[in-house]
């Protein structure tokens, strides 16, 4: 029944609809059956580090060791137990078992060393979507990470679960992050100029919780895919794609159920240096993460966090421009 109620059986399941007003269709899908001989040694770390089949994971490589340094020790101080770094490289292995960091170097693997040894933020970046796969098989639900946002609060405390992908957004106030009616004008068509238009700003594909469903594995496997087909493409780009996107003719749409994460705790770094540093409301709301997504001056951009949501310093936003200027 739950197969089928779910989308996944051959057959649809038949029930009587109650008054109006009180239908709702299913919003989970049933997870997947942990198939533990998919890699045993991860499953045995998992085992060890994961609360209630979930943990943060992040990626990481040599190129952004002191990021990751600030990453973790934000994590250890708000006291999440349930995180594990994926190590790319032999050294960032070492760095983490030397700060007692949860850690899991993969097997050898050409096509990702290649990628995860020389290649950029970009190129790194949609490895994750290969590399998850297998956690999501053993049967976990997984709070991806980037490695430049500091937490201030727990996210397992914040989080819905109700969901194949709840994600932060790149939006930068509601309308934006949680979707707007646009109204397109074109003056030509006469009476018929007014053409309205559903937007939405993307999710981000450096911070989201994914469960262990057939929908979540067949996005990871989608993008996964499209990025090796496509080597100039953005991963985010296509992670909101294949998520957004209805079916129509010559393509089939992915039917995953999303939500999206409040933009003033999952705090990317626009909504705080455009416009929570300058609210004196706002400012006194403590966000469970901030992202450094919008600014290249990462590093910079989380101490600063620090300095102002944990150690008090009211004017340690203050000299950064809005943007990248």
């Amino acid at each position: 029944m739950k197969l089928q109620l779910s989308g996944q059986g051959k057959n649809e399941a038949m029930y009587k609809p109650g008054p109006p007003g009180t239908v709702k269709a299913l919003r989970m899908n049933p997870t997947v059956l942990p198939d533990e001989s998919v890699n045993p040694r991860l499953a045995k770390i998992l085992e060890e580090v994961a609360v209630k089949k979930e943990l943060i994971v992040a990626l990481a490589n040599s190129n952004v060791r002191e990021m990751l340094e600030v990453w973790f020790t934000n994590i250890k101080r708000v006291g999440v137990p349930n995180y594990l770094v994926v190590a790319l490289d032999d050294n960032i292995e070492s760095f983490c078992k030397s700060n007692d960091v949860p850690v899991y170097r993969r097997d050898p693997d050409e096509g990702v060393d290649s990628i995860a040894k020389t290649g950029g933020n970009h190129a790194v970046s949609g490895l994750k979507f290969r590399i998850l796969r297998e956690f999501l098989q053993l049967g976990y639900s997984i709070l991806l990470s980037d490695i430049d946002i500091i937490f201030l609060r727990n996210p397992f405390d914040h989080l819905y679960r109700d969901s194949d992908v709840e994600s932060m957004s790149d939006g930068h106030n509601n309308m934006t992050a949680y979707g707007f009616n646009d109204v397109f004008d074109e003056p030509s068509m006469g009476w018929a100029r007014y053409a309205h238009t559903m937007r939405i700003w993307v999710y981000n594909s450096g911070f989201f919780y994914i469960r262990p469903t057939i929908p979540a594995i067949e996005l990871l496997d989608r993008v996964a895919g499209r990025l090796s087909r496509e080597p100039k493409s953005w991963d985010q780009a296509v992670f909101n794609e294949e998520l957004f996107f209805p079916s129509h003719p010559g393509y089939e749409g992915l039917h995953a159920s999303r939500r999206t994460m409040d933009i003033y705790l999952f705090m990317n770094s626009k909504v705080l240096f455009k416009t929570v540093r300058k609210d004196a409301q706002l400012r006194k709301l403590k966000p469970v993460i901030v992202h450094s997504n919008y600014h290249p001056d990462k590093l910079d951009r989380m101490k600063a966090v620090i300095e102002f949501y944990v150690n008090g310093k009211q004017n340690a936003l203050e000299h950064f421009p809005d943007g990248s200027e």
